[in-house]
């Protein structure tokens, strides 16, 4: 059989992405300014984002797709390289870890979460998961001689094996009972097996006798819920988030937990389209506990980035209503959360990280009394977000939630977007909370921005 040649229009940004990450891992042999080296990172990204626009289709015999969902989800990925990048440069500085595999790390990393987005096959899915889980275990312990560090990317590391052996179980399971690992195909197969089911039963309930398939809708929810920290799957966030330097807390805040709903949107609608009422049976209860335990819990925390860690989870279960939902209207409002999500949470990181200097980290609320008269512009900054957040009108976090609240709504969870608006409405107090100590309590010495 004659040899012939993938199209590679389609994947052109991904493979310039590996070029340019190699390069910057390099350049750092011969460039002495670290600033350079953050630069150039940022190009990186406008470089990849530039190459977005042409790279549409599918290649590799379906098992790498470039569509317009896949695409959104990268401009976020580029969105949060930038970001991180721009609020990373005076922290690693102060820090005194300005190696510069740093930057070529987040790169890997946010390289992995694009094949995750385009992944039309479960075998490029796991590859791209492995390479942004890899990546983001070596960043989350960059503070060499930070106990705290090196605790969370264990921590990491071992709860992070557990998803990805979940996730191969399920791969596997669903491959013998399909025979294949094509996401489409899959979908075709699922569908056939749900309508032999309704042929050799009577019983008026949805039937459902594959057991082995329900198997693996639960390994890939339990995977993939692990990523996006959903409750049960959270117990890794609030250490790794608290420990991790601010600003890979802050990238991993939002790139992983977009690739997660990326690949939980594809599969789930794509694979599993036919067991919906499968799937969503196991969804609604993680998107309910969720919502509870990530607002109940960031009440009682002290320290900001574990406030936002919980915060974080919270935010999961919100963007789960979108995904339960099923449609075409849910997904949309996912991509547009999710977007808006990335502004106003590195946003929130990078005034923790205006706060860090010398002998101050700026890690417990308490460090944010009176900061609205020793910096007003931090403060107000930081008061925009809390309100995004928080989701009060009329910030684009208000938008946001209510566009996945009326999602969850129209499909007819009614219940489930009331009891959202509850656990949105008691985030409230952890939120203001920040604002009230800014503006309301006399600063305790001065911080040095």
């Amino acid at each position: 059989m004659p040899f012939v040649m993938p199209d590679l229009g389609p994947v052109m940004p991904e493979i310039v992405m590996t070029c340019l990450a190699l390069l910057i891992l390099l350049a750092d042999l011969v460039i002495k300014r670290k600033e350079t080296i953050a630069f150039l990172s940022i190009a990186s990204a406008a470089i990849v984002t530039y190459l977005l626009a042409g790279s549409a289709g599918i290649t590799f015999k379906g098992m790498f797709i470039a569509d317009n969902y896949s695409l959104f989800f990268k401009l976020i990925f580029m969105l949060n390289v930038i970001l991180t990048v721009l609020i990373s440069v005076k922290y690693i500085a102060i820090e005194k870890v300005n190696f510069g595999e740093y930057y070529s790390l987040i790169l890997f990393s946010t390289l992995g979460m694009m094949l995750m987005a385009s992944a039309g096959d479960l075998i490029v899915l796991y590859l791209g998961l492995e390479l942004m889980a890899l990546s983001a275990y070596v960043l989350a312990g960059f503070l060499r001689h930070d106990i705290k560090s090196n605790e969370a990317a264990i921590k990491y590391f071992l709860l992070g094996s557990f998803a990805s052996a979940f996730l191969l179980y399920g791969i596997s399971m669903i491959y013998g009972l399909t025979g294949t690992t094509d996401i489409y195909k899959i979908g075709e197969e699922v569908n056939r097996l749900i309508g032999e089911s309704k042929i050799s039963t009577s019983s008026p309930i949805h039937p459902f006798t594959h057991s082995p398939l329900l198997l693996s809708i639960v390994m890939f929810a339990a995977a993939f819920s692990f990523k996006i920290a959903a409750v049960p799957f959270h117990m890794w966030a609030p250490d790794v988030y608290e420990g991790a330097p601010t600003s890979v807390t802050a990238f991993m805040s939002v790139g992983p937990k977009a690739a997660g709903f990326a690949v939980l949107g594809r599969v789930f609608l794509t694979a599993f389209g036919a067991a919906r009422i499968e799937w969503t049976g196991i969804l609604i209860p993680i998107a309910a506990l969720t919502m509870a335990v990530g607002n109940i819990v960031a009440i009682s925390q002290t320290n900001i980035k574990r406030m936002l860690a919980y915060s974080s989870i919270a935010h999961a279960g919100y963007m789960l209503l979108g995904i339960i939902a099923g449609t075409s209207e849910g997904m949309a409002s996912v991509l547009n959360y999710m977007l808006i999500y990335a502004f106003m949470n590195i946003g929130a990181f990078a005034v923790v990280i205006m706060l860090r200097s010398e002998g101050f980290k700026g890690d417990n609320i308490s460090d944010y009394e009176g900061l609205a008269k020793t910096h007003p512009l931090a403060a107000a900054l930081m008061l925009v977000f809390m309100f995004s957040l928080t989701g009060i009108p009329p910030t684009a976090g208000f938008m946001g939630k209510f566009y996945l609240f009326m999602s969850a709504v129209s499909a007819g969870y009614v219940w489930l977007a009331v009891t959202a608006v509850i656990f949105s409405a008691i985030s409230a107090y952890f939120y203001l909370r920040i604002v009230m100590y800014m503006y309301m309590k006399e600063p305790k010495a001065e911080v040095q921005l």
